[in-house]
């Protein structure tokens, strides 16, 4: 019981801060942002909090997209490990819990490298660099695809709860995806400013 208050506290609390940066002149910046992205709902509300430091430089953004995605594949990883501990599921269900761990953890390299390599863009090398991170993160999706492809058994409540919470993953691997491409199209002249 005391889990689910603080995740709807957490919840009241980030969904606040959202509104709160949305209203304090930050929202052209994140809606700007966000305008490339396919879930700008989800983007503009994971991405809220970024506006007064990420403000109009396409590789702050992008850093903030695979960062906040990153936090929610960790969490999702949790709940997996968590389910997988409780036993309650059987043969396909089972491998199919395992499999998924094992994608979302492949994920997370992909999503962790990414953010390595956007931590330290180089004019230099800059092409190459966005070329490593889009090939990441686009197996960072094919590894979310893949885990949502193996919950078979969409009855049950936790794994329904699962399920949605690696599509929100995706939405946002997705997302930050498009804020890197954005970021690649407009080029090295952006680390000027950042």
């Amino acid at each position: 019981m005391t889990n689910k208050l603080m995740l709807v506290l957490a919840c009241l609390t980030s969904l606040i801060c959202s509104t709160m940066c949305l209203s304090k002149g930050g929202e052209s910046y994140v809606r700007d942002a966000c305008s490339v992205t396919r879930y700008q709902d989800l983007c503009l509300h994971s991405l809220a909090s970024f506006s007064r430091t990420a403000k109009d430089n396409p590789s702050n953004w992008a850093r903030a997209g695979v960062s906040v995605t990153i936090s929610q594949a960790k969490g999702v990883t949790q709940s997996l490990l968590k389910l997988r501990k409780q036993n309650f599921l059987k043969g396909k269900g089972r491998v199919a819990i395992l499999d998924c761990v094992d994608c979302l953890q492949d994920a997370l390299d992909n999503l962790h490298n990414s953010l390595g390599v956007l931590r330290k863009l180089s004019s230099q090398t800059f092409n190459d660099q966005m070329g490593d991170v889009t090939t990441w993160l686009s197996a960072a999706l094919t590894d979310e695809d893949t885990c949502l492809d193996g919950l078979e058994d969409k009855k049950r409540k936790q794994v329904k709860s699962l399920l949605n919470k690696v599509t929100n993953v995706s939405y946002m691997t997705s997302n930050a995806l498009a804020l890197v491409n954005k970021l690649a199209t407009t080029g090295p002249q952006c680390l000027e400013n950042s």
